[in-house]
C-alpha cells in the first residue's frame, strides 16, 4: 500500500511538471517563434495604437460603418465572456429579438431580404466576420453616410472578401474590423 501511494504521488508530480509546466512552455515558445502574430492575438493597429484583434468581433454602431453580427458575450463582444445566447429556436425572447432586429434592418433597406447573420449571434458571440450577403445588405447605408457611390464601396468590400479556406472549408466571409479600418483610411468621414 505504501509503495502504491508513493508511486501515485510521484506520478502526479511528474505529470504535473511535464504537462502543466514544460509542455505549455514548449508550445508557447514554438508558437512565438513560428507564428508570432497569431500567437499574440492578431492585433491590429491604427495611428500607433492597438484598436482590436482581427479574430474578435467588435460593435460598430454608426451609419458609416459596416455592422458586425449581434453578440451576447457579456455586454457585447467581451472576449473574457465568450458564449452564445443559450436560447433555443422556439424561445420567445429570441424570436422577439430577431423580429425587432429584422424590422430595424428592413427600415434601413426595405425591399431586400435580411441575411441571417445580421440577426443571429454566433456560438462564441465574438464572430469577427459577416457573410458577403450581410456586407451587400449594408452597402446603401454605408455609401450614403460616407458620401461615396455603392460601386466604389463594392470594390472595397470585394478586396476584403475572403474565399473558402483551401477552396472547400468554411464559407466566404468579410472581416468587419479590417473592412471598417480600410474605409476610414480610403474614405474618411468628414465631420460637419
Amino acid at each position: 500500500m505504501k509503495k502504491n501511494l508513493i508511486t501515485a504521488v510521484l506520478m502526479t508530480l511528474a505529470t504535473t511538471v511535464l504537462l502543466g509546466i514544460i509542455y505549455p512552455l514548449v508550445v508557447t515558445g514554438l508558437a512565438q517563434v513560428l507564428f508570432p502574430r497569431k500567437a499574440n492575438g492578431q492585433l491590429l493597429e491604427a495611428n500607433g495604437r492597438i484598436i482590436g484583434s482581427r479574430i474578435i468581433g467588435q460593435a460598430f454602431t454608426g451609419p458609416n460603418y459596416f455592422h458586425s453580427r449581434p453578440s451576447v458575450a457579456g455586454y457585447g463582444y467581451q472576449a473574457d465572456n465568450s458564449n452564445g445566447s443559450q436560447l433555443g429556436p422556439t424561445n420567445h425572447q429570441l424570436i422577439e429579438r430577431v423580429k425587432a432586429d429584422t424590422a430595424t434592418l428592413h427600415a434601413e433597406n426595405p425591399r431586400v431580404p435580411v441575411p441571417i447573420d445580421l440577426v443571429t449571434t454566433s456560438a462564441s458571440g465574438l464572430d469577427p466576420e459577416i457573410s458577403p450577403a450581410a456586407a451587400a445588405f449594408q452597402l446603401p447605408r454605408v455609401a450614403k453616410a460616407r458620401g461615396i457611390s455603392e460601386d466604389e464601396l463594392k470594390g472595397v468590400v470585394a478586396r476584403h472578401t475572403q474565399s473558402r479556406q483551401l477552396g472547400f472549408l468554411g464559407e466566404p466571409r468579410v472581416n468587419v474590423l479590417e473592412l471598417n479600418l480600410d474605409l476610414d483610411r480610403i474614405f474618411p468621414v468628414v465631420k460637419r
